[in-house]
């Protein structure tokens, strides 16, 4: 039997896509050694000109050390790259992500071949099991529509569409039954869940804590427009954490505009204080150094971002992707500029955090995910509800493990606790 190695880059949407190909595979044996594989499956990312140089570069290695292996490319890069590396013969075949539950049999074809498929593709199939994980990831959508100018997504995954909540509940269910018990909810949009479908996140979210066995359930990144009260309201009394992301990307409105961006600074402000003042840990994306970013418009955005219950940031400098509007924009701001802003944004939103946990009176609720020993001693690390990490010292591992911690100490970036000492 043939033996297929995958490689995923990119976002968590990929990584499920990938899983649903591992459990589509029934005649071809899934390697974690590169070497060892008769093919290699690479689910890609094109986000940025970035993302489609680090897809390249590990096509190159692979032609360079492994010339006879077939090479099977699919994901967002498909439609931007796919092609020229198909000419280059750096990559045997290609096919969209929305043909990816026929993997089995594309991965028989005989001769190279390059489909492209309709970006209205909705998946059916229910994944047996996450590998490699102790959280499970839940795919609820596909696609986006909105049309932010720095951003080719909606172009590569095509418009915003929803699998059924049946197929959702049925794949929470099946990983329950594995073990799984914490979920994170993902998607292009998350957001924008069951809208051409007449149904809302706020009931899916109700339906999934219905669930026994399901412990938390997170959410992905969401915009603030769809954050309604019917939202909030199920997701108190929902399984969900404490914790939101909410895609602000900029606090100047000169910006956000520029970005082609629905959201205002006075309305983002309104709705995360009211979040905030419910008890919520609130994260964010951020473009620091888009083009046309003037000193003015940095030092009104900092500002802005001192005024907001920030606890978490995903602060990233602006990067061109081909294709996209933003790319037309000048000035550009120069890169030591914008890494120096991203430099000052990332030190504000990590004292917000510091005084957020040095606040918190709630006992700690952690699913340990990763743990290490040294000198008879085990350090466990975990996610608590506010979405802020934790390392618990104890003399067992407690790997997939629910743990409760009341006392606990706050230090810069790391709050810690003891266990069972």
């Amino acid at each position: 039997m043939k033996k297929v190695f995958f490689k995923t880059f990119g976002c968590r949407t990929n990584k499920f896509d990938t899983q649903i190909m591992i459990d589509s595979l029934k005649n071809y044996q899934v390697t974690q050694d590169l070497q060892a594989a008769d093919a290699v499956v690479i689910n890609s990312c094109t986000v940025t000109n970035g993302a489609d140089s680090g897809v390249r570069n590990f096509i190159n290695k692979i032609a360079r050390s492994q010339p006879q292996i077939e090479i099977f490319f699919t994901g967002c890069g498909v439609s931007t790259q796919g092609k020229s590396l198909q000419e280059k013969n750096l990559i045997t075949s290609a096919f969209s992500s929305s043909l990816k539950e026929n993997i089995n049999s594309l991965l028989s074809h005989t001769e190279p071949f390059f489909k492209l498929a309709e970006q209205n593709h909705i998946d059916t199939t229910v994944v047996s099991d996450i590998i490699g994980n102790s959280r499970a990831f839940i795919k609820i959508q596909e696609g986006c529509n909105f049309d932010c100018s720095y951003c080719i997504i909606p172009t590569v995954r095509g418009g915003a569409r929803s699998l059924k909540e049946a197929t959702i509940l049925q794949q929470v269910q099946t990983l329950v039954q594995k073990g799984f018990s914490e979920f994170i909810l993902t998607g292009t949009n998350v957001g924008s869940y069951g809208k051409e479908t007449h149904t809302s996140l706020a009931q899916l979210l109700t339906q999934i804590s219905k669930i026994d066995g399901v412990r938390r359930v997170r959410i992905g990144s969401l915009e603030p427009l769809q954050i309604t009260d019917e939202f909030l309201e199920a997701l108190l009394q929902s399984k969900a954490d404490r914790y939101l992301h909410i895609a602000l990307q900029h606090t100047s409105d000169t910006i956000l505009e520029r970005m082609r961006r629905r959201n205002r600074f006075a309305s983002d402000w309104k709705l995360l204080k009211k979040i905030a003042d419910l008890g919520f840990a609130i994260g964010t994306d951020f473009i620091v150094g888009f083009p046309t970013e003037s000193k003015q418009d940095w030092k009104e955005a900092l500002s802005r971002v001192q005024k907001l219950p920030l606890t978490h940031i995903h602060g990233f400098t602006y990067s061109k992707r081909d294709g996209t509007d933003a790319t037309q924009l000048r000035p550009e701001v120069p890169g030591d500029v914008a890494k120096k802003r991203l430099k000052e944004l990332t030190s504000i939103v990590e004292e917000k955090n510091n005084s957020f946990r040095q606040n918190i009176k709630a006992p700690l609720e952690i699913l340990v995910e990763k743990s290490s020993q040294k000198d008879g001693i085990f350090n466990n690390y975990g996610l608590d509800q506010f979405f802020n990490k934790v390392t618990i010292q104890s003399r067992k591992s407690l790997i997939g493990r629910w743990i409760e911690v009341e006392n606990f100490q706050i230090d810069k970036g790391e709050t810690v606790a003891s266990y069972d000492l």
